[in-house]
């Protein structure tokens, strides 16, 4: 029955827990192309039938007529359904950039089709881009900070430390205002906090 192999597609996406990807399903997806293809052959095939025998393909309603109409409807059910297929599997890569960061993963990577890998790639590639165009980092709050600058004290000696146009000494117990985005990579690694009066 036309069709079965494309829904199989869009029951794995449904069947899949939110935000998780099952492996690319190259054998099925292949499939269905497969299967477009002779949908588009046996389409072009009644059609060019119908024109040899001088019918208007416009108003003839014959079985040459039903049959074309059944495989092009049945061609655009099936691209419709891989191309849902992808843009599911698309919205997933894409929030992985900001759950994970730039670089997946081995088993998320699994999961990946080679393309879908290069989409990833290209997609982390344009918010590196973006975030050294802009001098924000995109990826330090998901929430966007009430104030770019925050209060932080020191927990360990960090010494000198060039911050973008200037260099501060960041010694133990030591306050200072700084840009959230310079203070994030410290506080990650624990040598300061944020100090909430």
């Amino acid at each position: 029955m036309y069709g079965r192999r494309a829904s199989q597609l869009l029951k794995e996406i449904d069947s899949s827990e939110a935000g998780q990807l099952a492996p690319f399903n190259t054998d099925v997806f292949d499939q269905v192309i497969r299967e477009c293809s002779e949908h588009n052959s046996q389409f072009q095939s009644l059609i060019r039938k119908m024109v040899e025998q001088n019918l208007d393909i416009e108003t003839t309603r014959n079985e040459d007529h039903y049959g074309a109409a059944i495989h092009h409807l049945s061609l655009l059910r099936n691209k419709r359904c891989l191309m849902a297929y992808m843009y599911n599997r698309a919205e997933v890569i894409l929030s992985f950039r900001w759950k994970v960061g730039p670089v997946l993963p081995h088993d998320i990577q699994e999961k990946l089709h080679f393309s879908e890998k290069e989409y990833f790639k290209n997609h982390s590639a344009a918010i590196k881009s973006y975030i050294s165009e802009m001098d924000i980092d995109l990826t330090v709050d998901m929430v966007p900070p009430k104030d770019p600058y925050i209060q932080v004290r020191v927990l360990e000696d960090i010494g000198e430390v060039s911050l973008g146009d200037h260099s501060v000494s960041l010694t133990k117990n030591s306050l200072h205002f700084l840009r959230r985005t310079d203070a994030e990579q410290f506080i990650s690694q624990g040598l300061m906090e944020e100090f909430l009066e």
